[in-house]
């Protein structure tokens, strides 16, 4: 294999470790482990390191308008060829929970290319997003700038769970 194809795997792999841990973190937490879900947590945090580091050696980051034009057809992508047949694979199969988690993924998705598009037009005009906040759906990830609905319009969740992002 070429650096080149070494560095994606390893992005991908140090990538999905960092959300793995995360989630076992949160486990550890819930579980009464204070200790061990700070371990995961801070094994998470160099996994990101790595990752970001890899990126980079790839040339991966570029300037912020490139960047979004990335981010755009990623989720472009996810909307169009990835979620719809996974989706329709869950639903065939009857995993209720796959279900669920890729129709929330499939319908937030969109949004964030909504809001990448947005957020492109206000880069390429010589400007930045306004108001200054976003925040996130603890359930299915909907993003919305600026105050959070009375209800997420995708899971039904309340908009007082909302998280803000810093």
């Amino acid at each position: 294999m070429s650096t080149q194809e070494n560095l994606k795997e390893a992005f991908a792999g140090e990538s999905q470790a960092n959300r793995k841990y995360l989630a076992f973190g949160e486990q550890a937490a819930r579980d009464g482990k204070a200790m061990v879900a700070k371990l995961f947590r801070a094994v998470a945090a160099a996994e990101t390191l790595h990752a970001h580091a890899h990126l980079r050696a790839m040339d991966g980051v570029k300037d912020t308008l490139a960047n979004l034009k990335e981010a755009m057809a990623g989720e472009a992508h996810e909307v169009a060829h990835m979620y719809p047949p996974m989706l329709a694979t869950a639903i065939a199969e009857g995993h209720k929970r796959a279900e669920r988690s890729m129709s929330y993924a499939l319908e937030v998705e969109k949004v964030h290319f909504g809001l990448f598009q947005q957020a492109l037009s206000a880069v390429q005009a010589g400007e930045d997003l306004a108001p200054d906040a976003v925040r996130i759906c603890p359930v299915c990830g909907h993003t919305v700038i600026g105050d959070a609905p009375d209800e997420c319009p995708v899971c039904k969740v309340k908009g007082d769970k909302f998280t803000e992002i810093s």
